[in-house]
Formats: C-alpha cells, structure tokens, sequence
C-alpha cells in the first residue's frame, strides 16, 4: 500500500511540476531563456521554443494564424553554429521545401517537393542566399525537366530542358541571365528542329530549320544597331 502511494505522489508531483514551469523568462542580462511561446492575437499559438542565455537552441515550430494543427515552418538551432536547419510546410503539414540557412541567407542544398509533400520538384544550391551552381528541376516522376546554372543568382552557362520521357527539347546558353551563344530546339521526338546563335537575348547570324530532322531552309538574320541619341 505504502508503495502504491508513493508512485502516486510521484506522479502528481511530476505533474504539478510540469504545470507550474514558467515560460517567457528573461535572466539578469535581460537575455531570453527557457521555453517561450507567443500567440497571434486570435489566441492561436505563433511560435514556440527555447531560449539559452538570449539564443535559439534546438527546435523551434512556427504556426499560421489561421490554423495551428500543424507547423508552417521548423527550425533547428545549434548553439554552437549560426547554421539553422530549415523545414517549411503547408497549411495541411506537408513538406514545401528543407535547407539550411545564416541569418536570412539561404546556404548550400536546398530542396522543394512537389503537392504531395514527398517527390523532389526543384533542387538548387546557394552561397551567401544567392542562387549559385547546378539548378535541377523534376517532374513528379522523378526525371529531369531541366538543368541549369547559376552565378551571383543569375543564369550562368549551358540550360537543357527534357521531356518526361527524357528527350532533350532545348538547349541553350547564357551570360548573366542573357541569352548568348549556341542554341537547339528539338521535337518531342528528339529530332532538331532549328538551331543558330543568340547575342544578347537576340537570334543573329544563320540559323538552320528542320523537318522530320532534316534540314529544310535556313535564315540569315542580322541585327540593326541602334543608334544613340
């Protein structure tokens, strides 16, 4: 009997103490620590977490106003890195995308996921949040539908997009963002469909055009300049 008694008081010790820890408290510095949690003024949770001597550790979950079932947005705090391990969401508690981040710069990998929450749609790479490298996005099949490169977040060299069969529809190139250099187009069926060159986002120069993948005509295009006042 004694010992059923006991574990009784225990339990409703344990509780008690889980009920009446404080949470939103500050230390003498004026610093954040512990669990703090903030609510939208319709009374739905906004955020909770904890704090360590004013600094985010560990995880945090981040609610929308309109519905608090499932987080919008977890972060995972280090406390001996600026790095955050970052997961946004739907309304409905699906994946949208995961990556890491400093501060408000996006860094490294980042991934986006298709309605369903769980097949890859984009890929991409950041430095210092700038789109920087290999930019792949998918079709919910999971094949390639194009493949691309950035610099400083602007398209940066040779961009292929795909079919969902995997057949190469076009082919392209760019200098900061502008289309420059050799370029193809092709038929659903793989066959070329013309081709020429770009020079500053304009067609220039000859370009070839083509039936069932044979050639059929060709064009010499020559770009005006345009005189300043």
């Amino acid at each position: 009997m004694k010992k059923i008694f006991v574990i009784i008081f225990c339990s409703f010790f344990f509780i008690g103490t889980a009920i009446s820890q404080e949470i939103n408290q500050t230390n003498e510095k004026g610093e954040r620590v512990g669990v703090w949690k903030k609510y939208y003024k319709n009374d739905r949770i906004r955020y909770e977490g904890q704090f360590k001597n004013g600094k985010e550790v560990g995880v945090f979950k981040f609610y929308s106003a309109a519905d608090s079932e499932f987080p919008i947005a977890i972060k995972t705090f280090d406390i001996a890195s600026d790095i955050v391990q970052v997961q946004f969401f739907t309304i409905k508690g699906l994946l949208e995308s995961e990556g890491e981040m400093i501060g408000k710069d996006r860094i490294g990998k980042w991934h986006y996921y298709h309605k369903d929450g769980k097949n890859k749609m984009i890929e991409e790479n950041y430095e210092n949040g700038q789109l920087n490298g290999e930019y792949k996005i998918f079709y919910t099949n999971g094949k390639l539908t194009k493949l691309a490169h950035y610099k400083n977040g602007l398209l940066e060299g040779n961009s292929k997009k795909y079919s969902q069969e995997g057949v190469l529809i076009e082919d392209l190139n760019y200098v900061k963002n502008i289309l420059n250099g050799f370029a193809a187009f092709y038929e659903m069926n793989g066959n070329l469909k013309q081709k020429g060159v770009y020079e500053d986002d304009l067609k220039v120069g000859v370009w070839e055009f083509y039936t069932d993948g044979e050639l059929t005509s060709s064009k010499e295009i020559v770009v005006t300049p345009i005189e300043e006042d």
